[in-house]
């Protein structure tokens, strides 16, 4: 379906109807965002509450504000005292968002959660320009590894993920952490003769790539001469976190290093300090904004605490730096240039521009009902659908109830206008007789609105293990000390506060002694996982070299597995086809509907 000229147009009105704080239903908080996207000659930060709220507004932004630039600034996905790095596509996103406020035209709208300003980054990464690969321009092979591995790039053999990268001989392989796919650099003596995109699966070539590829950090602690020569400095005057302050003046990266550049970067800034002249922003939700700024500073000093006490029992002790790991929400709010606000319906069901939810129906024969009664008094009437089969069906279901429907760059009174982008709740402008339906509005089922482009590797929280469905006797996986079997959920009083821990019996270190047992306290379940193999496991011992060796086996395997696959694939890409029909709109609603 051709990009259609009515939601910026709609969008636009819209913002003029109100200014400063503003009281809306959830389904009108796009269009009015996208409608105050042109008040500065800078960019709009949108503040949300939280991480989906961001994601889903980031992705109704692109079908209200269509033509502008939209940027997402992700927060990271580990707490600052957690021994976790944050994964390369999370800080490649963010500092991309960061380097493109340099630029000669910056994004039109910035969309960030509350998490994601509050979380501080260092001087060093933010001036930190760019390693570009351009077709024809000459490059030092040995000088790229370096600069990369700087960038805290991974030097591998076979890039299989974003933030590795591979030198063999005139070919260079990187994985940027921003895209989709990585890129091999064919050079010609120190030119680079050619770039392409390639599949990590079987390594063959996408698409000839002709124009230049910036190459951002993958993580947010550079070791600069600056920031190694400030780390020997502390190493005496922190010595809970000497061990990994002397690896980062040695120039050896640690994990968790992030949650240390308070004590060696030069300066840690926040996103709104960077905005250039004349930018503007809007926070939506104010009141779940502050209360979720509150959450999280509170959320990591409890959490930063219980791995304290932890760390007195024998667990690993917590990176955190005293200062500069988080910036008080307070803070960040006060720094938000020109900030106007969005706020929830009130419970009244009145508002400031005089709109209204719509919604919610029964079932399917409301929401046409309702379409088909505003339809006939003369409304402009939408409705915003996933994909062009879920809008071919909505417009055979509305005839069917003899509602005209149509296409258009225009909304047209008495006609319903079908559209497709990404829209979860619609709303009633009575006012100006117009009136705006998600798919959403006529059925019950909830679709993802995920960019596919943006799909990443499963986060280890996902698979932490849910304490309370455990009974004893289970058997589960720690990440450093291997497979325990779990005895029961504990409480103890460690310093005056109140802690779960998870008690995991481990083989006896000794013949003839007693089995070993880990306390985990609940906040540290990342580190834990339900064993899924098929035969009762041998239960390892605490400190031992078998894990290790197991680990060691199933790298190997997986490897031959790997090998093993990649020739089936191979097989099958030489092996002959078979050309199936055309698609039929029914299946393209049915690919839409996932």
């Amino acid at each position: 379906m051709p990009e259609q000229a009515w939601p910026r147009e709609l969008a636009d009105r819209l913002a003029q109807s109100g200014a400063g704080s503003i009281v809306l239903p959830p389904g009108a908080t796009a269009p009015m965002v996208a409608g105050l996207a042109h008040r500065g000659d800078g960019p709009l930060l949108v503040v949300t509450p939280g991480t989906r709220d961001a994601d889903r507004l980031a992705d109704e932004l692109r079908f209200w504000a269509a033509g502008r630039t939209i940027a997402l600034y992700p927060a990271w996905e580990t707490l600052p005292h957690e021994r976790l790095t944050p994964s390369a596509d999370v800080v490649g996103r963010r500092l991309a968002v960061i380097g493109s406020l340099r630029e000669e035209r910056p994004p039109d709208i910035i969309v960030a959660p509350v998490r994601a300003l509050m979380q501080v980054v260092p001087r060093e990464v933010v001036e930190a320009d760019p390693v570009v690969l351009t077709p024809g321009a000459d490059v030092d092979p040995h000088e790229l590894a370096t600069r990369l591995v700087e960038f805290g790039y991974e030097r591998v053999d076979l890039v299989e993920r974003r933030g590795q990268f591979a030198v063999r001989g005139g070919i260079v392989d990187v994985f940027p952490p921003t895209a989709e796919h990585p890129v091999r650099a064919e050079l010609w003596g120190d030119t680079i003769e050619e770039l392409r995109t390639f599949a990590v699966t079987d390594q063959r070539m996408i698409d000839t790539v002709a124009h230049p590829i910036a190459l951002v950090p993958v993580r947010e602690l550079l070791l600069t001469d600056g920031v190694r020569e400030r780390a020997r400095r502390q190493a005496d005057r922190h010595p809970e976190a000497r061990s990994e302050l002397n690896q980062l003046s040695e120039g050896i990266s640690v994990p968790g290093m992030e949650a240390l550049a308070g004590l060696v970067s030069d300066e840690m800034v926040v996103l709104p300090s960077l905005l250039p002249p004349g930018s503007t922003s809007v926070v939506v939700e104010p009141g779940r904004a502050e209360i979720r700024g509150e959450e999280t500073e509170r959320t990591a000093g409890e959490f930063a605490a219980a791995a304290w006490s932890a760390a007195g029992m024998g667990a690993e002790t917590p990176l955190t730096a005293a200062a500069g790991t988080l910036a008080a929400w307070s803070d960040i709010a006060a720094a938000l240039p020109d900030a106007s606000e969005i706020t929830a319906l009130r419970a009244d069901g009145s508002d400031d521009p005089g709109i209204t939810p719509i919604g919610p129906f029964q079932g399917p024969g409301d929401a046409v009902a309702d379409v088909a009664r505003r339809v006939s008094d003369g409304w402009r009437v939408a409705v915003v659908a996933g994909g062009e089969g879920s809008a071919q069906r909505l417009a055979e279901v509305l005839g069917d109830d003899d509602v005209v429907t149509g296409r258009g760059n225009a909304l047209s009174a008495g006609v319903a206008t079908m559209a497709v982008g990404s829209l979860d709740t619609g709303f009633a402008w009575p006012v100006e007789q117009v009136a705006v339906y998600s798919d959403r509005d006529f059925a019950r089922r909830t679709q993802s609105r995920r960019d596919p482009g943006r799909a990443k590797l499963p986060s280890r929280r996902r698979r932490q293990v849910d304490p309370l469905s455990l009974t004893p006797g289970d058997f589960i996986v720690h990440d450093k000390h291997g497979v325990g079997k779990f005895v029961e959920l504990i409480h103890r009083d460690v310093r005056g506060a109140d802690r779960e821990y998870l008690v995991v019996e481990y083989a006896a270190s000794k013949r003839g002694h007693p089995p070993d047992r880990l306390f985990i306290p609940t906040d540290q379940l990342g580190a834990v996982s339900r064993y899924i193999g098929g035969e009762e496991p041998k239960v390892n011992k605490l400190g031992g070299s078998d894990w290790a060796r197991a680990k060691g086996r199933a790298r190997k395997a997986i490897k031959e597995i790997a090998s093993e696959l990649i020739r089936l694939y191979a097989a099958r890409q030489a092996a002959p086809g078979h050309a199936f029909g055309p698609d039929t709109p029914w299946q393209r609603e049915l690919e839409d509907a996932f």
